[in-house]
């Protein structure tokens, strides 16, 4: 049966109502403290003057003039917030009442209005293998509204993943330092090889923070016979006799070393990740991730 317009109204609006009771609840001190708009913008060269911070001395200008001059900034409060949350076939998958990708359009809208709430604008950025939809920064209900519905209901052309594509594309189009959420799978197919590059230098030139989506059952099976599995993405098929215990134990420990591999590699690259499942409390876990890093 299809989705109507009407179908995809009401569950933005239930999205909404929910994640916005956990943005006033739980999430805005917690983000407020941790993303205040720490920056700070150029605001103009006047003269050095005895007592003047010699750190904030422009030696091009000086070698220039023959005479010191500093540069004055002003405080930057007002932040940037970009959402970049993968559309690509794995988030169809869903062991509980909610899909990876349902469960990523709330991830999305909690922080969403944590950051409205903070005075911040907020982006978005969909993507699969390709850029498929990029929203510039603003603020406003109706924005905000808009974010939440191509979250939930935007369709993707493609079936792939590319994370490195992606983050390429936010280091081109945002030219001043954001705080940049990517919300994925990391069930990643294609373009992988420059992909942990990618996010060092994305962390370099903004502030990222991976948020690692994941359904319980794709870290261990229940023993409920022959099951044939399908790579949402590929379309690779693989049947597995889950009454084994050999079995269960070798996908458990693959799905291991999978996750082990990406946090000794997110480590490498300095950057930050928390990982949500939709059966657990997730904003609970995000708040206390936003403390952790206040406090750090």
């Amino acid at each position: 049966m299809p989705v109507t317009t009407s179908d995809i109204l009401e569950r933005v609006r239930r999205i909404e109502l929910r994640t916005r009771k956990f943005a006033n609840d739980m999430m805005a001190g917690a983000y407020h403290s941790q993303f205040k708009g720490r920056g700070l913008d150029f605001e103009e060269l006047r003269e050095y003057v005895p007592g003047d911070d010699v750190r904030t001395i422009d030696w091009n200008v000086t070698a220039r003039m023959r005479r010191p001059f500093v540069k004055l900034h002003r405080e930057e409060r007002e932040l940037a917030v970009m959402l970049v949350l993968d559309i690509s076939a794995s988030g169809s998958f869903g062991s509980s009442s909610l899909t990876k990708r349902d469960f990523a359009a709330e991830v999305a809208a909690t922080v969403a209005f944590s950051a409205l709430r903070n005075g911040d604008k907020v982006g978005l950025l969909l993507f699969s293998e390709e850029v498929e939809l990029f929203v510039p920064p603003k603020k406003g209900r109706k924005h905000l509204l808009r974010i939440i519905r191509e979250a939930l209901a935007f369709p993707a052309k493609k079936r792939g993943t590319n994370i490195g594509a992606a983050l390429s594309f936010v280091n081109h189009v945002l030219h001043r330092r954001a705080v940049v959420f990517l919300i994925t799978d990391f069930l990643h197919s294609a373009g992988q090889r420059d992909l942990f590059r990618e996010l060092g230098q994305t962390n370099a030139r903004h502030d990222l923070v991976c948020v690692h989506l994941h359904d319980e059952r794709e870290r261990a099976m229940p023993p409920t016979g022959v099951l044939l599995l399908e790579d949402a993405e590929t379309g690779e098929l693989l049947e597995l006799d889950t009454t084994r215990a050999s079995i269960r134990t070798s996908f458990a420990e693959a799905a291991a070393l999978r996750v082990e591999h990406l946090d000794r590699s997110l480590t490498q690259s300095a950057v930050d990740v928390v990982r949500l499942a939709p059966s657990a409390d997730f904003a609970s876990v995000l708040q206390r991730f936003f403390e952790m890093r206040r406090r750090r």
